[in-house]
C-alpha cells in the first residue's frame, strides 16, 4: 500500500482529498502542528514544526508521495501588514521544510504535488486567457505565489517529479467562496461584487481532488498546471445560476459598490473585484476529464448535495 503525505490535510481541500485517497486504497499521513488521533486504520497524523524545520522522525523515509496544500486562507481576514506576513510565511516555511527534509533523509518519494494559486496572474488583458507560461503579477498575491512556487524549486534539483497546481476559486457545499455567495441568497438577496462583470476562474472541489490524484498517478505530468474549469464565468452569471439552483426566483439583485468593498476589505477588495480568465487547456491535453466542466452542472450538484445533507 502506497503512502501519501499531506500538508494542510485538515483544510477544505485536504479533508476531501483524504477521503478520496482512503477510498482508493492509499495510506494517508497528515502533518499537523498538534497531536491528533485517527480512528481509521489507514490514516495517521504526524507532527511537524515549520518554523523549526522539523518533521516527525521516520515519516519522510516511509512516504511515497507528497501533496503540499498548507497555507493560510487569503480571504478570511483584512490584509493588514501582520496578516500579509502570515499568509506569506504559511506558504514559504512549509515548502522549505519539505525540501530540506527530502534533501537530508533517504527516501523513495516519487512525486510532490504542490498547490499554488491563480493569484499568480494579474487582471485580464486583451491577450486572451492566462496560460502557465505567463509571468507572475507584481501585486501582493502575485509575489506571494512566486515565492510560494520558488520555495519548492529544490524538489526538481533532487530528481523528484514536481507538479504545481495553480488553484482557481474552489467551489464546495461545505465552505469557501460558495458559502459566501449562498449567504445573502438565503435572505432573498442576489449580491454581486461591484458590477459583477469580473470573470471568475473556478473549479469544483471533486474535480480538484481528482486532478491531484491524476497528477500522482500520471507519471508524464510535471511542471505547472492551472487547476481551473474550462469555462470561467462572470460574478453576475455565477450568482444568477446559483439563484436558480437554490430556487430563489424572487431574490432582489443587488450590486455591492466597489467603494464599499474597498472600505470594508481594504486591499483584499482588489482581488475580489479582479477579473482573471485562466486557461485549462494544458491539463485538458493530458487527458484529464472534468466531471463538472460548467458552472450549471457544478452548482446543481453542490446545491443538491447541501440540501440532501440538511434534510437528513
Amino acid at each position: 500500500m502506497s503512502t501519501i503525505l499531506i500538508t494542510g490535510g485538515t483544510g477544505l481541500v485536504g479533508t476531501a482529498l483524504t477521503d478520496l485517497l482512503l477510498q482508493k486504497g492509499y495510506s494517508v499521513v497528515i502533518l499537523s502542528r498538534k497531536k491528533r488521533k485517527s480512528n481509521h486504520a489507514n490514516l495517521q497524523y504526524a507532527f511537524w514544526d515549520t518554523e523549526r524545520g522539523i518533521i516527525e522522525e521516520g515519516i519522510i523515509s516511509s512516504t511515497d508521495y507528497i501533496v503540499h496544500l498548507a497555507g493560510e486562507n487569503v480571504a478570511d481576514k483584512r490584509w493588514t501588514i501582520k496578516r500579509k506576513e502570515e499568509i506569506l510565511s504559511s506558504r514559504i516555511l512549509p515548502g522549505k521544510c519539505i525540501v530540506n527534509a527530502l534533501s537530508k533523509t533517504p527516501n523513495n518519494v516519487k512525486v510532490v504535488i504542490s498547490a499554488s494559486a491563480i493569484g499568480w496572474y494579474g487582471p485580464d488583458s486583451n491577450n486572451g486567457s492566462f496560460v502557465e507560461t505567463d509571468s507572475h503579477n507584481h501585486d501582493f498575491l502575485g509575489e506571494t505565489c512566486f515565492q510560494w512556487e520558488n520555495s519548492m524549486s529544490g524538489i526538481n534539483e533532487q530528481g523528484i517529479r514536481l507538479v504545481t497546481l495553480r488553484l482557481g476559486i474552489v467551489l464546495s457545499e461545505k465552505g469557501g467562496a460558495l458559502k459566501e455567495f449562498m449567504k445573502p441568497l438565503a435572505f432573498g438577496i442576489a449580491a454581486c461584487m461591484g458590477q459583477g462583470n469580473q470573470m471568475i476562474s473556478w473549479i469544483h472541489l471533486d474535480d480538484l481532488c481528482n486532478m491531484i490524484l491524476y497528477a500522482i498517478e500520471n507519471q508524464q505530468m510535471k511542471g505547472v498546471y492551472n487547476a481551473v474549469s474550462p469555462n470561467p464565468v462572470s460574478n453576475k452569471t455565477l450568482v444568477s445560476d446559483l439563484k436558480k439552483e437554490m430556487n430563489k426566483p424572487l431574490s432582489v439583485s443587488v450590486s455591492i459598490p466597489s467603494w464599499f468593498l474597498k472600505l470594508l476589505l481594504g486591499e483584499l477588495s482588489i482581488e475580489i473585484l479582479k477579473s482573471t480568465r485562466v486557461s485549462a487547456d494544458k491539463i485538458l491535453k493530458t487527458g484529464f476529464l472534468f466531471q463538472y466542466p460548467t458552472i450549471k452542472n457544478a452548482l446543481k450538484q453542490l446545491v443538491d448535495k447541501k440540501n440532501t445533507v440538511n434534510t437528513q
